[in-house]
Order: structure tokens, then C-alpha cells, then sequence
């Protein structure tokens, strides 16, 4: 059985206690995840290694020791058959997201996913209504770029036993499949030892994480994404389609005049997709690098970035850095540090908190 594990460091929960995100506790069939306190604790006996709470990650912080999303991306596109099976080449048919999907659909003229043993499955059931609206999305954005390729369903029922080995167990069918991945951990105890602990595992991060926590990385799968793209002409019409149909990224609005100049948006995106200048005198946007991880909103106090309600996809074609918002860059009157200023303000956040605090203390009104 695979083991699941997770990268604290990576996780968006780990990046700001104002996270909201529960997508892998949400998609998870079996419970086998749980938000407690700051990040998900994971149980690996409820787990099954379906390996859905990675292909919804945005950070891909979670990920199975046998499996690899980007290892398969190579084997799958360099095999002549299009078709996606939890009995030939993945642990699951809900291991793959909306971009790879997408990707392979554009790369192989079309994908099959064998939903013929999901009928048999304690989580099929669980599998196929995830995987409905993740088909629904994928083809509608596949229509939007004028593709002809299409994500199938299919019941197929794909074995790869012959009918002298039918009566072969599956897990021994798995054991063959994961060979490799399985004799490295039986190698590595600590591993077999999580696999047996019937109890939720808690992470937590510390100062040796900060190096980690500060990193900007953009995705494997949004790379991969990106060359899948590149390989086919643009459409004749770059539409513009509905935001919530894209769950991997999105477009930005700016309210002026809320924002308050705090940086904390641009600060805390995990891969770079809001950033700022030298002099900290503006937020611009690059909607191709977001990961719709929802950080920067949760950071905003007083709302003021919001997700747009439509995409433009010639962002996936000729991506480009949108302006949200410039500052006045000025020196405050107590310390003579620059700041950034939005509304004129004549004195930094930091000196004008002090003054807050200092008043409070002193009971002035």
C-alpha cells in the first residue's frame, strides 16, 4: 500500500494562519485526512493511496512514495495507447488534475479514463462524482481553446492478468506493479511503521523551515502544463470564460481603495504570481503563475483583492503581468523610512500602530 506524505513546508496552511484551505481533507474519500490545528494530519492505515488529495493540492505539498504525477506525465506520453487505468498506470483515475488532464487530452488527441472498475471499488462510488465535475471542467476548457480532443469515460475494465493468472489476487497484482517503489520502503522502517499506526499523524513546522517557507516555486504540473500548451497553436478566439470552471488559477481585481498598502498578498504567494518593485510601490499580477491557492485573499483584511469572475485564456498563450495597484512611495514623518501609501498617509504602518498602542496605553481617546 502507498504511503502518504506531506511537505509542510509547501503546505499553503503552513504559510499564513489565516489559510482557509481544506481541499485535500474535503476530496478525501475515506477520511483519512483532518485539519487539525494549523495543517492536515493524516491517517495511513484509513488511507488508500488514491492519491486524490494530490491532484487537488495547489502547492502539491502531499504526494504518494510510489507515484509520481510528473514521472507519469513522461511515461504516458511517450506510450501509444491514450487510455488511464488504476490497472495499468495509476493508483487511481482521480490522481490526476484538471491541468494534467487537460495536458494529455492535447498531447495524446484524446484520453480515456477506465471507469470499469469503480463499480467494484468500497470508493468508486466517491471517485465518480469527483471525477463528473472534473470532466466538465476539463472538456469545457479543451472547447474554449477550440480543441477537438476531448477526457472520456469509459468501462472499459482494463486487466493486464491473462486468464491462466485470473485468480491472482489484486494486491499481488499492485506488488508487481510497485516493485520498485515497494522495495524501497520496505527498506526504510520509519515508513513501514507509519503505514501500520492507526491513528492521525500531526506536522507542524519550525525555524528550520523558514528558508523553505519563504521559497517561490511554480508547480510541476503548471511547467508541464505550460510545454503541453506551447505544442499547438493558439485558437482563432481567445475566449473568456467562467473563473469558477478553472479551479488551478485565476484573475485578480484590485479595490484602490481599500487596499492599505500592508503587503502581505505579495509577501505570501507561494510562487510569485503577485509581486511588487524595489521600492514596494506596486502589486502586479502574473495569472498564469497563480495556483488559486486563495492565500492572498485570506492575508487581505480589509478584502480588497478579489478573484475575478471570468478568465481570459490568452493568459495561457501570451501570458502577461498585470498592474493592480500603485503606491506613493514617501518617508514617514516619525522614522523617515519609505513606505508605500495608498490613501496619503504621511506616517508607515509600523509608526502608526505604535501611536494606536501608545494612545491605548495612555487611556487617550
Amino acid at each position: 500500500m502507498s504511503l502518504l506524505l506531506l511537505s509542510p513546508s509547501a503546505c499553503v496552511r503552513a504559510l499564513s494562519v489565516n489559510s482557509i484551505c481544506t481541499l485535500c481533507a474535503d476530496v478525501c474519500p475515506v477520511n483519512a485526512i483532518s485539519i487539525t490545528d494549523r495543517l492536515p494530519s493524516i491517517n495511513q492505515v484509513l488511507c488508500v493511496g488514491c492519491a486524490g488529495c494530490v491532484s487537488v493540492c495547489p502547492t502539491e505539498a502531499l504526494r504518494l512514495d510510489d507515484f509520481s504525477s510528473t514521472d507519469f506525465f513522461f511515461t504516458f506520453a511517450s506510450d501509444e495507447d491514450n487510455m488511464i487505468s488504476c490497472q495499468k498506470n495509476v493508483p487511481c483515475i482521480a490522481a490526476l488534475s484538471h491541468e494534467q488532464l487537460i495536458s494529455f487530452a492535447q498531447m495524446k488527441h484524446g484520453v480515456v479514463l477506465d471507469t470499469g472498475h469503480c463499480g467494484q471499488c468500497d470508493i468508486g462510488v466517491s471517485i465518480l462524482a469527483t471525477l463528473a465535475n472534473t470532466l466538465e471542467n476539463a472538456n469545457y476548457l479543451l472547447e474554449a481553446i477550440e480543441s477537438e480532443f476531448r477526457v472520456e469515460c469509459s468501462d472499459i475494465g482494463y486487466n493486464a492478468l491473462d486468464e491462466s493468472e485470473a485468480a491472482v489476487e489484486r494486491r499481488d497484482f499492485f506488488k508487481t506493479f510497485h516493485l520498485r517503489g515497494l522495495g524501497k520502503i520496505r527498506e526504510d522502517f520509519e515508513k513501514e511503521i507509519q503505514k501500520t499506526t492507526d491513528e492521525f499523524i500531526e506536522y507542524s513546522t519550525d525555524s528550520s523551515h523558514t528558508k523553505e517557507l519563504r521559497a517561490k516555486k511554480i508547480t510541476d504540473r503548471r511547467k508541464l502544463f505550460f510545454t503541453a500548451i506551447k505544442r499547438l497553436p493558439p485558437p482563432s478566439i481567445f475566449h473568456v470564460v467562467d473563473s469558477s470552471k478553472i479551479p488551478f488559477t485565476s484573475q485578480k481585481l484590485m479595490d484602490e481603495a481599500a487596499c492599505t498598502a500592508c503587503e502581505m498578498c505579495y509577501r505570501i504567494c507561494p510562487t510569485g504570481a503577485l509581486t511588487s518593485d524595489m521600492r514596494n510601490s506596486k502589486i502586479d499580477f502574473d495569472p498564469f503563475l497563480c495556483v488559486k491557492c486563495h492565500l492572498c485573499h485570506d492575508v487581505c483584511e480589509p478584502k480588497a483583492i478579489t478573484l475575478s469572475p471570468s478568465y481570459n485564456l490568452v493568459e495561457w498563450y501570451t501570458p502577461k503581468v498585470q498592474n493592480l495597484v500603485t503606491y506613493r512611495v514617501r518617508r514617514c514623518d516619525e522614522c523617515d523610512a519609505l513606505f508605500s501609501s495608498s490613501t496619503g498617509e504621511k506616517i508607515c504602518r509600523r509608526c502608526r500602530l505604535e501611536d494606536e498602542e501608545a494612545k491605548e496605553l495612555w487611556g487617550i481617546q
